[in-house]
């Protein structure tokens, strides 16, 4: 699996130097600030002592899979839900005291599709920009290379969009004010590849505008889209850095398997008293042995001796998800 390359890094434009944190709201570098969030549900922990700062102008994506508290910690930050314990700003603004504030000036597009699905694109669109008291026009500059997109459908209803024009409709309306912060929940979940594409294609147009944008996904190959990321699992974050430099922290060795059998393959790797780890990635098991003296040729020796045939063994980089795979074993 190859490893995407981003151009991202600490020195890039879309990252500003943090500044000295003299309280919460009061730090002009950063756009959102989270401080030891926790929220529960009953006998649930969705997120668990969380912290991080996001950049203005920074692309920060929360990583992981369903049930990580990526939607829960993104409803507290919208004014959604109250934490337990903890404090977070959004442009400075107290996301408890200051919600009225935070409510006009972050764009929101919840995981679910939330429009008006018997209004039309259109209607949907006017609407939002008059609950924020402006105009299409006023700020169509913003969202004209989206909204072209899905205008030769601006009379159909909202109901009947594809879920590619939906996502463009409802990234629309979540612009329509302006907003000096972007909140997307899993915006490209349900969408074919190439919608996914064209939406991340758009996320960088609007970064380049001096746009913060915070958006969760649970595919691993966007993360490599993001200036940082927070892998998150379980209500916890792992680990926070550029995704080059979570993948080049990771310093085991590892290794692309296959054979003509691969369920029979991954059994017997997982059986295997050498090996630590054995995931299927697309056509081939990624393995890591219980230390790196363990060689290739000897993953290779024990599968023939198992009669397994066509087999290829050989050292590949990893990938985010191999390094968010190892970070959830430890």
């Amino acid at each position: 699996m190859n490893v995407l390359k981003s151009k991202n890094n600490p020195s890039h434009p879309g990252f500003e130097s943090p500044l000295l944190w003299r309280g919460l709201g009061e730090a002009s570098g950063e756009a959102i600030n989270v401080q030891h969030i926790s929220k529960s549900y009953k006998d649930v922990q969705a997120v668990r002592d969380i912290s991080f700062e996001v950049q203005k102008g920074e692309l920060f994506g929360l990583i992981g899979p369903d049930g990580a508290g990526k939607t829960t910690l993104m409803r507290i930050l919208m004014t959604l839900l109250i934490q337990d314990e903890g404090k977070a700003a959004m442009d400075g603004f107290d996301v408890i005291k200051d919600y009225k504030q935070i409510r006009k000036m972050v764009g929101y597009m919840p995981g679910r599709f939330s429009l008006y699905q018997d209004l039309t694109v259109e209607e949907n669109l006017s609407f939002f920009a008059t609950v924020f008291k402006t105009t299409v026009a006023e700020n169509y500059e913003l969202i004209k290379d989206i909204y072209i997109q899905i205008e030769p459908f601006k009379k159909r209803l909202a109901g009947k969009l594809s879920g590619g024009m939906k996502q463009k409709l409802a990234l629309s309306c979540a612009l329509i004010h302006k907003p000096e912060i972007l909140v997307l929940d899993e915006p490209t979940t349900g969408v074919d590849a190439v919608s996914r594409k064209e939406f991340w294609d758009m996320l960088k147009k609007l970064q380049t505008k001096g746009i913060t944008i915070l958006v969760s996904t649970p595919y691993m190959d966007e993360a490599n889209l993001c200036n940082r990321v927070a892998l998150m699992q379980k209500g916890e974050v792992l680990q926070i850095d550029t995704p080059t430099k979570l993948v080049e922290n990771y310093t085991r060795k590892l290794y692309a398997i296959r054979s003509n059998d691969m369920h029979r393959l991954i059994l017997d790797l997982r059986s295997f008293e050498k090996t630590d780890s054995a995931y299927a990635f697309g056509q081939y098991l990624h393995v890591t042995g219980k230390d790196d003296e363990v060689e290739a040729t000897e993953f290779e020796a024990f599968l023939l001796k198992n009669n397994h045939k066509e087999l290829e063994v050989f050292d590949i980089q990893p990938t985010i998800e191999d390094v968010f795979m190892n970070m959830m074993k430890e």
